[in-house]
């Protein structure tokens, strides 16, 4: 009998997207640009009224860039200056209150981190939306975290969208594309209903 499967116990890890068992060295400041349609979905999937847009790990403004486009004020920030208008900052240790909405692919060693930031800086009403693997949903101390701050919605990817290391999309490209299955996670500040499931594209 022909079997149908030719991998081996790292090809499971590498095909589910696990930063631990990737063939390649993770970039060193975890620097993985998001392509510009997540963020072209997200704005026909939520409506972020006239309130200004935080992008908070801007890189070199993949997503920063289609929310200007659409006619949004927009802060860029990141812990590297990559572009001559990003504001360096570290967002961790931001303390000051932000009103408008936070929306960004953060580095993923520390996206429950930023989540919990970013939803303490936002005013009541507004929403942060995080851009993660969907894998996000597994964890014990996730599952606390989602416990405390339920997403109003987790709007899944059912095509796949690539995230690029250093911001190169043309190798990903040569490559093949992505493995990993990705959704935008949404809160709104004080909600705590239940989390909606839903897909996009």
């Amino acid at each position: 009998m022909k079997k149908d499967w030719t991998g081996n116990y790292q090809s499971i890890f590498r095909t589910l997207g696990a930063s631990n068992h990737v063939v390649a060295e993770r970039q060193v400041d975890d620097y993985y640009a998001t392509a510009p349609e997540a963020g072209e979905w997200l704005l026909k999937i939520e409506d972020f009224g006239n309130s200004m847009i935080w992008e908070c790990a801007s890189g070199e403004n993949h997503l920063a860039n289609v929310f200007k486009n659409h006619g949004y004020v927009v802060r860029t920030s990141d812990i590297i200056k990559r572009t001559p208008t990003t504001e360096v900052l570290d967002f961790l240790n931001c303390k000051t209150k932000f009103d408008g909405h936070i929306i960004t692919n953060p580095p993923y060693k520390f996206a429950k981190e930023f989540v919990e930031k970013a939803i303490q800086l936002v005013t009541t009403g507004h929403k942060v939306c995080m851009f993660l693997k969907v894998q996000f949903l597994e964890g014990k101390t996730r599952k606390e975290l989602f416990k405390k701050y339920p997403p109003q919605k987790i709007w899944v990817s059912s095509s796949r969208i690539m995230c690029a290391k250093n911001g190169d999309f043309n190798s990903l490209k040569v490559s093949g594309g992505s493995a990993v299955a990705y959704a935008w996670f949404v809160w709104e500040k004080g909600y705590n209903g239940q989390t909606i499931i839903d897909w996009f594209n």
